[in-house]
């Protein structure tokens, strides 16, 4: 697999190096430990909006730091989870004594991490408070999770906080906020083929030309099933059925308790699409599938959700949560109330999503 690297080790640091060069006027990096956060941070009395995970799904998290969205960014090494002294040191730059969101997709690794760094600043007097997604319908377990994994909502999740936290939102109303973002977000995606992770030089997985993953992860894990190839409006059926007819998921999570300070299991259960429901639409590329296509597969489900009786008010279209240069794409579908809206419809300035500014 040929790819434009220089040394495997140095891919992390030189890609962020080439990221602030372009958008310096938006964000800032430390490199010992690693993390993006904004140029302008950190602003007084704004509660800070913190996430991060793997390498390799660029523009995810580090294309997101900026004004309206993320206040810093903790990238890991390809594929692998950050560790707590980025979090930390992340939140330390960027605390205005508001308090910190950490929104932490449910792999093990990142959330093992995230609640040893809200650990850690809460020892430091700093308020830090932790929602995980977990929306993929695709699999319960997976090679790296235990319950679902985290994937588009997080792009959905990071967009509307990041509003909130610059609405002067407090942190138990923008931790209350992500947290029903998660509940009505539900997604699902497949591969038309595998990624190569840099360091190791040779796909990921194989899969056959006449061959397609259904509800791979995004790091390559396996989906529902392998199937033989089909059209891509069979596929959008497929994956738009998964999360439309995906009944009501009930599980318990840990969150940290402010009041009793401790983590404490919260019982959550995702109440299902019913018709009426207003949907915000992300069709997201894997990496390697062009926009053309992702049209194509908007274009059918468009078609579905108005046949059940979903009106889509809202879309984002393009790669923004990707699994380095995998063919394939995901559909997310949101549940979106009148505050929700708003927030999503509000400025936003980051190196790779950007409007009303």
């Amino acid at each position: 697999m040929k790819k434009l690297i220089n040394k495997p080790e140095d891919f992390v640091r030189e890609s962020l190096e080439g990221m602030v060069a372009a958008h310096a006027d938006l964000i800032q990096v430390s490199y010992n430990p690693t993390f993006v956060y904004r140029a302008d941070a950190p602003i007084q009395g704004k509660v800070a909006i913190i996430s991060g995970g793997g390498s390799g799904h660029e523009p995810m998290h580090a294309g997101f730091v900026g004004r309206g969205m993320l206040d810093a960014a903790c990238p890991g090494e390809v594929f692998t989870s950050p560790t707590p002294d980025q979090m930390l040191a992340a939140a330390k730059q960027v605390n205005g004594g508001a308090g910190i969101l950490y929104i932490v997709k449910n792999y093990s690794g990142d959330v093992m991490n995230f609640e040893m760094a809200t650990e850690l600043a809460q020892s430091e007097g700093i308020r830090v408070l932790n929602i995980l997604i977990d929306d993929d319908v695709a699999v319960k377990d997976s090679l790296y999770t235990q319950g679902r994994r985290g994937v588009g909502t997080t792009v959905l999740a990071e967009k509307i906080c990041g509003a909130a936290a610059e609405a002067g939102y407090d942190l138990p109303q923008i931790a209350d906020l992500c947290r029903r973002v998660n509940l009505h977000g539900r997604s699902m995606g497949i591969a038309l083929s595998s990624c190569t992770v840099p360091a190791k030089g040779s796909p990921t997985f194989a899969l056959g030309d006449r061959e397609l993953e259904i509800g791979i992860g995004i790091h390559g894990e396996p989906g529902r099933e392998r199937i033989a190839l089909q059209t891509v409006d069979e596929i959008t059926e497929s994956l738009a059925r998964a999360i439309i007819e995906d009944i009501g998921y009930s599980r318990t999570v840990r969150e940290w308790d402010e009041n009793q300070g401790e983590w404490v299991d919260i019982e959550l259960i995702d109440p299902p699409l019913k018709r009426g429901d207003r949907l915000l639409a992300f069709v997201n590329s894997m990496g390697g599938t062009p926009i053309s296509e992702l049209y194509l597969v908007y274009r059918k489900l468009s078609q579905i959700c108005e046949q059940q009786g979903l009106q889509i008010v809202r879309n984002l279209i393009g790669p923004y949560i990707t699994s380095l240069e995998m063919q394939g794409c995901s559909i997310t579908l949101l549940k979106l109330d009148d505050e929700m809206l708003r927030l999503w419809d509000a400025p936003v300035k980051t190196p790779s999503l950007r409007w009303g500014i």
